[in-house]
């Protein structure tokens, strides 16, 4: 898959794309990243990209005609019709699902906007999507590409390793959508708290039974709308629903 990231920053990427378990998605190419600069699409000796608002205000604002040409460029060497994502905080909060849905795709192109905004005519002419992080403002969408590139790339087969560690992970289908468990390691204990007796026991069950309720527990604590929907999908069972009630 290829995702094709439209940033004044490009810089900011080098980092991210060369380092931790999720280099060996982008190094063996099961995610290819290409990063291009909307600048070297802009005119005049100054290679101006953003302009005053129509209407007064504070800020500057992204000019349309600079971001056509650099994603008509990008158009002409994937040769294909991948959507085009825009990070915004008027974008669906990024989930799960949603990672998983890009994991298994052909790739898209990432728009990273800066300053006040991007120019409206163009989100209108060529986004198809747009994606936030949460309920706050970053300084422009490179962060949020980075968080998506890195969750995509942590899905890809042998990327992690052990096929089995994502499957463990908060929010996947396989845990019902519910948050993951604590762990713990070595030594047995740390500044007088021990490990939990449990986990020492060798019983393959009573381990998995406490880590199921660890989970429920945890997540009707701090995301109980969790709890809400995994009920509504019939994921819990008796023994869920005792232990939730005893809490």
């Amino acid at each position: 898959m290829q995702f094709d990231v439209v940033t004044l920053f490009p810089e900011l990427f080098a980092a991210f794309l060369t380092t931790g378990i999720t280099r060996r998605a982008f190094a063996s190419g099961q995610v290819s990243v290409k990063l291009t600069n909307p600048r070297d699409f802009a005119v005049g000796n100054y290679r101006r990209i953003d302009d005053r608002p129509f209407g007064g205000g504070p800020g500057m604002v992204m000019l349309a005609e600079p971001l056509d040409q650099c994603l008509s460029a990008i158009r002409a060497q994937r040769n294909d019709a991948a959507p085009v994502l825009l990070f915004s905080p008027a974008g669906q909060v990024l989930n799960h699902a949603m990672v998983s849905h890009w994991a298994a795709s052909e790739g898209a192109v990432l728009v990273c906007g800066r300053y006040e905004g991007i120019d409206q005519r163009f989100i209108d002419q060529h986004v198809t999507g747009q994606i936030s992080l949460g309920d706050f403002v970053l300084s422009g969408g490179e962060i949020a590409a980075m968080a998506l590139l890195d969750a995509v790339a942590r899905l890809q087969p042998g990327v992690l390793g052990d096929a089995d560690s994502h499957a463990q992970d908060s929010f996947n289908p396989a845990l019902d959508g519910l948050l993951d468990c604590p762990h713990y390691t070595r030594p047995e204990s740390w500044q007088g708290r021990p490990v939990p007796e449990v986990l020492l026991s060798g019983h393959h069950l009573r381990i998995e039974r406490w880590r199921r309720d660890q989970r429920l527990a945890l997540t009707a604590r701090q995301r109980p709308q969790l709890i809400a929907l995994a009920r509504q999908a019939g994921r819990l069972t008796a023994a869920d629903e005792a232990l939730l009630a005893g809490l």
